[in-house]
Parts: C-alpha cells; sequence; structure tokens
C-alpha cells in the first residue's frame, strides 16, 4: 500500500503504544522509499506531501489546507504536537543536565539508586579467594512525582483558517518553549530540593567552610573550591541565572581569548575548570548549581506531547489542550550541589 492510498482516521491516535506517526510507519514503512525521491522523509512527511501541504517557508499553505478532506484533517494534530516539540527542543538545556531518560506508560514510577560508602570507593585489591565488594542498587522509597505541563490553545477555526501555517508554527512553537521552561523549572526544583527520598543538594555559602571569600563576592577561588567539593564527581555543567552569570563572566580569569573564541563559534560558554555555562531564570539570582550531568538527573516522561485530538479533527480549536507529563529523579545525590553567593 503507498502513502497515497492510505485511509487515515481518528483512531490511529487510539492505538495503545504507539503514537501517530509509528502507526503510518507500520503502514507505509519508511524503508520502501530508499533510492527514491522520497528517501529521509517519514510517513507523516509523506502525508503532507500527499495533500500537498506545505508547513513551512514563504510558500506555505493556510491552515485550512487541513480540512479539506475528512483524511488530511485527521493529520492536524499530528502537525501540532511536532511543532509544539519542536519549539520545546529549541534551545533546550534539559538534555544537557538530564543523564538519561525513562519513557514510561502508567503514572506511578519508582527509580532506583546506589550509595557507596566511603569503604566502596576506595579501590582495595581483591584478594585470591576474597569475596568481591559490592554495590547495593535499591528502589526509591518514593514514586517520582509527575507533573503535567501544558498551554490551552485558544482560537476559532475561523480566526486561523486563512492563516499560513509558517505563521501558525511560530505561535505553536512558542507554546511549545512556554512547556520546556516549566520542564526546566522542575528540572531545578529536583536538583536543589531533591526528589522526595531525603536526597536534598549539599549547599555551600560563601564565606562559610569550605568557601572562602566574603559574602556576596564572586570571585575564582570561590568556584575553584566549589569544584572541589565534587569528587569523585566531575562539576562539568553549571546553572545559573543572567545576573549570577555576568557576575561569573567578568571574573579576571575567566576572560581568555579561546572563552570568547568559542562562544563566538558555537554560542556556548565553557569556564576553565571545563564546565559548560548555561543560564536560566529557572535559578534565582545569587545561586550556582553545579553538577555532574552524566550521574545527577533521570528525566521520566510519560508519552509524548499530547493534544485533544478529536477537538482539533472537528475544528474545534476555542479550548484545544497540549500537555506533556514528565518528572525526575536523582540518580546520585553527590553529583548535584549548590553555591550560594550569600
Amino acid at each position: 500500500m503507498g502513502y497515497d492510498n492510505l485511509k487515515l482516521e481518528k483512531g490511529m491516535y487510539r492505538q495503545e503504544g504507539m503514537n501517530f506517526t509509528q502507526v503510518l510507519e507500520s503502514l507505509d514503512p519508511s524503508e520502501n522509499y530508499r533510492g527514491t525521491a522520497l528517501e529521509g522523509t517519514d510517513a507523516f512527511q509523506r502525508q503532507l506531501k500527499r495533500f500537498g501541504i506545505r508547513a513551512k517557508g514563504a510558500g506555505s499553505s493556510p491552515v485550512e489546507k487541513f480540512f479539506r478532506t475528512m483524511d488530511s484533517a485527521v493529520l492536524f494534530p499530528e502537525y501540532i504536537a511536532r511543532t509544539v516539540r519542536q519549539g520545546m527542543e529549541e534551545n533546550d538545556i534539559l538534555p544537557a543536565i538530564t543523564a538519561t531518560t525513562t519513557v514510561i506508560d502508567a503514572m506511578d514510577y519508582r527509580s532506583i539508586y546506589s550509595i557507596p560508602t566511603d569503604a566502596d570507593k576506595e579501590l582495595k585489591d581483591v584478594m585470591e579467594g576474597a569475596s568481591i565488594p559490592e554495590t547495593a542498587v535499591k528502589t526509591k522509597e518514593h514514586l517520582v512525582q509527575l507533573s503535567k505541563r501544558g498551554r490551552m490553545l485558544v482560537a476559532s477555526y475561523e480566526a486561523i483558517r486563512f492563516q499560513k501555517l509558517d505563521l501558525f508554527g511560530v505561535m505553536l512553537r512558542q507554546i511549545g518553549a512556554h512547556i520546556q521552561k516549566q520542564q526546566l523549572a522542575d528540572a531545578v526544583n529536583v536538583l536543589i530540593s531533591g526528589d522526595g527520598n531525603e536526597n536534598a543538594a549539599t549547599q555551600y555559602t560563601i564565606g562559610t567552610g569550605p568557601i572562602s571569600g566574603t559574602k556576596g563576592t564572586l570571585a575564582y577561588d570561590q568556584l575553584v573550591e566549589f569544584w572541589g567539593q565534587f569528587d569523585p564527581y566531575t562539576m562539568n555543567t553549571i546553572l545559573c541565572s543572567t545576573a549570577t552569570m555576568t557576575s561569573m563572566l567578568k571574573i579576571s580569569e575567566l576572560q581568555n581569548p579561546l572563552t570568547g573564541l568559542n562562544f563566538q563559534g558555537t554560542g556556548k560558554l565553557s569556564t576553565p575548570l571545563g564546565a559548560q555555562l548555561h543560564r536560566t531564570s529557572a535559578v534565582s539570582d545569587g545561586v550556582i548549581i553545579g553538577l555532574d550531568n552524566r550521574y545527577a538527573l533521570e528525566l521520566v516522561r510519560a508519552g509524548d506531547v499530547l493534544v485533544e485530538y478529536d477537538k482539533l479533527i472537528d475544528r474545534q480549536l476555542e479550548r484545544a489542550a497540549i500537555t506533556t507529563i514528565s518528572g525526575y529523579a536523582k540518580i546520585f545525590p553527590d553529583a548535584s550541589q549548590v553555591l550560594a553567593l550569600k
């Protein structure tokens, strides 16, 4: 069966364990198009081509083109979900602070943990006949707190039917950016306060041992001392607010040509300590979160971006919810720590 004669229906959004694109792929596998002009497209993109719907560019189609036929209308919710997801992924720093992502199909999830003792961290020789040191891995006492984040799409079909998809897509990507901002705030809260399993981050204050200096003043010495608290982990990522990052970048030791050259070339900032700097309003002024992003945080997702497909297919855009459900769990508590300037 070719892509141009598939029968599309609402029920394709209700397939258990599969999203809409996966259902399309099962009916119209992309591997069948190797060596053709459609190689590199997925099943959804081929459906857009089938109905002549251009989603991007100056010659993009109007919104109403999705509703020329009943089959093409079925594609509209997936278009919205994809565009919102694109907005979530633009400038998304969650991949830079999460060690792993777990996708679940239920609302209950209990993560695992392992807290090595000082003796466990020692690299001792195992004598012949002696027992091998053990690492205990256990399930956490409390479930991961999952939060629904999203926005309500409030628009009449008549108001947007003639708008170009390129412009409408900008609005949808902004919705995605709002959702991503909410999710990042959730992640920051877990990094600082823990996931409910008595694993809040250790907090240090400038001017209070083992961090030297004067409260309210950030200098290179304090960054080095903070970096030194992470053994056996490595502080390879720093989260802070715009004001705190501004103060940090004024430190003379951070003002080297290589840092500036790297920023101009890649748009990324790094410290001489090897940590990538990420600015976010989710962190309060005067607070620095340091972490080893290989071991600190687990992202738990309950499915993908969800849209009210029934309403969207029937052109009932007045109150159509766009949501996603996710939560965070700490993996190794000592892999994330906090430095307060005062």
